[in-house]
C-alpha cells in the first residue's frame, strides 16, 4: 500500500484526490479504522479503490477473487460495485484483521456477496481449479506475499475467463524495484515477476502508476 502514488508530490496527490474520490461514507470509516493499526501501511489507497470498483462496472464484472485481504478495504470497494448478484471469493489468512473486513462488510450490507476463505491462498486456488472453475472469474486482485507473486498469478490466470482482467498491487514497491543497491527476496521477486509479465504473450499489459503501482493484465 501507499499513502499517496509513489514519487507523486503530496500537494498534486492531494490535488487529484480533492477533484475526483468520491469515497462512500462506510470505505472512510474503514480506512480510518485501519489507520490505527501497525500494519495500516498495508491498505491500498482509496483512489486505487475507486479505480477498482470503475473496473468492475466497466467489465460488468459478477464473479471476482482477490488474493490478500487485510481489513478489508479492497474486497468492500469491489463488492459494493458488484451487482446484487455479484459474488467474491477472497482469501485470506488472518482472522484478527478479516474480523475488522466482517464487520464493515456486515455493516455495508455486502456480507452475501463475500465468501471468505481463512486458509493459504494456493490451497483455495488449488482446490477452485480442482472444482472446474477455471476459465469462470471476471478479474481478480492480488495483493498477498509478494514472493508469491508469480504462483498466484498462475493460477489466477487459470481461473479467469478470456477477456477477464487480473489487478496486482506493489508492482513499484515504493521504488525499490529501480535501485539496484536493493536486494532484498521481496524486491528481487517483484522485479521478476514484472519482467515475467511484460514477456508474457497470454496477455494484454499496463502498468498503472498509482498508489504503489498497479498492474492491469487482461487475459487473451
Amino acid at each position: 500500500m501507499s499513502k499517496q502514488t509513489t514519487g507523486l508530490a503530496e500537494t498534486l496527490a492531494d490535488y487529484i484526490q480533492s477533484i475526483s474520490l468520491r469515497e462512500p461514507d462506510i470505505l472512510k470509516q474503514l480506512r480510518e479504522e485501519t489507520v490505527k493499526l501497525s500494519m495500516a501501511r498495508m491498505q491500498i489507497s482509496p483512489e486505487q479503490g475507486q479505480l477498482m470498483a470503475l473496473l468492475v462496472q466497466l467489465m460488468g464484472a459478477k464473479k471476482t477473487l482477490e488474493i490478500g485481504v487485510f481489513t478489508g478495504y479492497s474486497a468492500l470497494a469491489v463488492a459494493l460495485a458488484l451487482p446484487v448478484d455479484g459474488k467474491m471469493i477472497a482469501c485470506e489468512i488472518s482472522e484478527e484483521y478479516t474480523a475488522i473486513a466482517k464487520d464493515f462488510w456486515g455493516r455495508a450490507g455486502v456480507s452475501e456477496k463475500i465468501d471468505l476463505r481463512i486458509a493459504p491462498a494456493l490451497e483455495t486456488l488449488e482446490k477452485l481449479i480442482a472444482e472446474g472453475k477455471a476459465g469462470s472469474f471476471d478479474l481478480a486482485f492480488i495483493d498477498a506475499d509478494k514472493r508469491n507473486y508469480e504462483n498466484y498469478y498462475e493460477r489466477v490466470l487459470t481461473l479467469l475467463r478470456p477477456g477477464g482482467l487480473i489487478l496486482i498491487d506493489n508492482v513499484l514497491w515504493s521504488g525499490k524495484v529501480v535501485d539496484p543497491t536493493i536486494t532484498d527476496k521481496q524486491t528481487q521477486a517483484i522485479r521478476e515477476f514484472n519482467q515475467k509479465l511484460h514477456q508474457d504473450s497470454r496477455i494484454s499489459l499496463s502498468v498503472v502508476a498509482i498508489a504503489d503501482g498497479l498492474t492491469l493484465a487482461l487475459k487473451r
